[in-house]
């Protein structure tokens, strides 16, 4: 039977919400496929997500829990997930598009003689067989790729596959991989870890997202936003020109340089829509745009907006929101 396999970083039990999306689709590429889906759940407490694992539609969760991996994820990781790949030989790795997954990628498709697609967005079924697509040229075109023969490994990035539909449920076998992983002194370690400072989900979880531009005029003009955004229980970012002014962190960018999302609403405040933005927003059921300029091509792709004065549209948009929900 085909197999398709993703790893997931799972220390502490948690898995990001990148990394049950991924899960979660790979279920349903699964189903088309008539293939069986085996996740592969990382670091220390990973068994604690095996239930989640279960419930995006995994048919098997395998764990590795060695302490390697805490020291020395990219490398620890790779081992297991080259090792796993070996025991059950999928005909597709999927791995999500973040820090660990851009790492491991082009390294397991070397080790594995594997086809690598980077990037993806989306995926259909052709001939039984999955044909990619990611954006080229800072997102102005599709580029559409196959592996002619023989495993692929893909990264895929926020939004990829998303059908709307439930995850097909999963059987959800629990097992260990079962090796040693020894740490190898030359390997990068980790000597501090540091988590940022936030109120509400991560930008790459937040279903909704209230991202700022030049066209906010200052770091003053984030306040507005945040209160936006509290009231939807949703996630703040910014363009690169607002970073690049120091108004806020690098923490928020979204773009081709930045964060890639795939929120339900995406409100963009004081944004042109250069195409290097919109590479990281274009995944976003719906994009609403807020800017004095008529002519600015964030309205080309969005599905909502609104030209006019940042500073007299927020607070009015603010006040109903809060209205609606208290009512």
């Amino acid at each position: 039977m085909t197999k398709i396999m993703t790893a997931v970083w799972a220390a502490g039990g948690r898995v990001s919400g990148l990394g049950l999306e991924v899960a979660r689709a790979a279920a349903q590429l699964a189903a088309e496929m008539e293939a069986r889906l085996i996740v592969l759940a990382l670091g220390t407490g990973a068994t604690t997500a095996a239930q989640a694992l279960r419930e995006a539609g995994a048919d098997e969760v395998v764990t590795c829990e060695e302490e390697a991996l805490d020291a020395s994820p990219g490398e620890a990781g790779l081992v297991a997930l080259e090792r796993a790949c070996e025991l059950t030989g999928p005909a597709l790795v999927l791995l999500p598009a973040d820090s660990l997954g851009r790492d491991w990628a082009p390294r397991v498709a070397y080790r594995l003689d594997a086809g690598l697609v980077t990037e993806v967005t989306d995926w259909s079924l052709e001939a039984g067989r999955p044909v990619f697509q990611r954006l080229v040229f800072g997102g102005k075109a599709i580029a559409t790729m196959a592996v002619a023969g023989g495993p692929a490994v893909a990264t895929v990035r926020p939004g990829a596959g998303r059908r709307d539909q439930p995850p097909r449920p999963g059987q959800g076998e629990l097992r260990t991989l079962g090796i040693r992983i020894a740490p190898d002194p030359r390997w990068p370690r980790v000597v501090r870890r540091q988590a940022e400072e936030r109120q509400g989900p991560g930008l790459e979880e937040a279903r909704v997202i209230v991202s700022g531009g030049r066209g906010i005029g200052g770091p003053e003009g984030f306040g507005p936003l945040r209160e936006l955004a509290g009231a939807l229980g949703g996630a703040v970012g910014a363009s690169r020109a607002a970073v690049d002014e120091d108004w806020v962190p690098p923490t928020w960018q979204i773009g081709q340089t930045g964060k890639t999302v795939a929120p339900d609403l995406y409100i963009a405040v004081g944004i042109s829509g250069a195409s290097q933005h919109l590479v990281g927003c274009a995944r976003a059921k719906t994009i609403v745009a807020i800017n004095r300029d008529a002519e600015a091509p964030i309205f080309d792709y969005a599905r909502l907006g609104v030209v006019g004065d940042w500073r007299e549209v927020l607070p009015a948009l603010t006040a109903a929101v809060k209205e609606m929900l208290a009512g």
